[in-house]
Parts: C-alpha cells; structure tokens; sequence
C-alpha cells in the first residue's frame, strides 16, 4: 500500500502551522460522536404536592368535638360508654356549626323501647330559625342498637346506675353523642377527685417547670 504524503515530503519540519491545527480539530468534531447525556425519569405525580400551598383549615374545622359534659365525671363514677346517633333538625345542624351547644345538665331516658336526650341546650341562630319554632331544650331522639338499649335499660333498672351524655361530636359529617353509664358519687367521692384533679394539674406543672430550668 502506497504510502501518503505527510508535511515533511512537501519540505515542512517543525512545528504545525495554524491552518493545518484548525483542520485537525474540524475534522475530529466532524467524526467525534455527540455525548448523548442520560433523562433523568421524572418523579412520580404526589397529590400531596398539588395541595402542599393550598388553603390550611381553621382550627374550628380541624375540632372534632362540639361540646362536653365535664360535670358528668365530676358528679358520676362513669363505666361504660356508647356512641348514639343524634335526630336533629336543620336550625339545630346550623346552631351546632355555629358552636351553640351545651351538654351541662343533659342526660338520656328510655321511654317506649327507646332512648332520649333531655336537658342538652341548642342555641338557634336569628337567621337560620325565623321561619320554625325553635325550642332550645326540645326533647331529642337518640339513635341505639337493640343490644345497646337492653343493656342501657338493665342498668338504669336493676343495678342503680343513671345514664348521662358526655360528650358530643363530629364523625363522617353526622353528629353523634356520647352517652355513659355511671354510678353518682357522694360527697366526700367528689371531694377526693378534686383534690386528684388538683395533684395532677399541679404535677403536671412542676414538670414542665423541670423540663424548662433543665
């Protein structure tokens, strides 16, 4: 094979002269292949991410619970609770949302098979009650399973025990209540839960005075 003429054939020796440098690097960006660099996969879609700058809901919507019946624990000894639906209407839905309900002197009674709440007050709003008679303090059904009421009507009867709302509360968009059974206490029994409650509410304090000087 013949052999090609170089720069030295043509009398060249030394170093390269620019034209011939410059047709080196074109030739070699000509031929080089192109760096093909690599697509990183994209993340997957996060619902969470969609909703990360949207609107935080108030602390009003975050609350479960509408109101509770803190004298029920004070003047009961309380064992078992239930969870009862509640039959309620529209003005009393719109007065709950507003936060006007009280379960101070509330407790339930069993008539015909079946149980009531007395005594729970609900507040009716102006705007939301003009065109109804509202009664704050009606007389309201509660929503029990046969077992649940046997069980409420054989202690109420036989065994001396009264059954008391306690709390109550949102779940799935319906409110409910919490009834429970309990035992009055006496006198010196109230006493000694309050110098109980009194103890913890002060132990409770002297940690967090611990946690702060430590």
């Amino acid at each position: 094979m013949p052999r090609l003429p170089g720069l030295r054939d043509f009398g060249h020796s030394g170093a390269l002269p620019d034209w011939f440098r410059s047709l080196s690097l074109s030739h070699e960006r000509q031929t080089s292949k192109p760096v093909r660099r690599e697509r990183r996969p994209k993340p997957p879609y996060n619902r969470l991410m969609s909703t990360k700058n949207a609107a935080k809901p108030s602390a009003a919507k975050r609350s479960a619970t509408i109101a509770r019946n803190r004298r029920a624990s004070y003047d009961y000894a309380l064992t078992e609770r239930f969870e009862a639906g509640l039959v309620l209407e529209g003005w009393e839905v719109k007065a709950i949302r507003a936060g006007n309900a009280q379960l101070v002197d509330s407790y339930v009674l069993l008539r015909d098979g079946e149980a009531w709440l007395l005594g729970a007050n609900i507040a009716p709003l102006p705007s939301a009650s003009s065109h109804v008679v509202a009664d704050p303090q009606r007389t309201r059904k509660l929503l029990l399973h046969s077992r649940e009421l046997a069980r409420i009507f054989t202690a109420t009867q036989a065994k001396g025990f009264s059954c008391v709302a306690t709390a109550m509360y949102w779940k799935h968009n319906r409110v409910k209540c919490e009834i429970a059974l309990g035992k009055g206490k006496k006198q010196h029994d109230k006493r000694a839960a309050v110098r109980d409650r009194d103890w913890q509410r002060q132990k409770a304090q002297l940690h967090k005075q611990g946690l702060r000087e430590s």
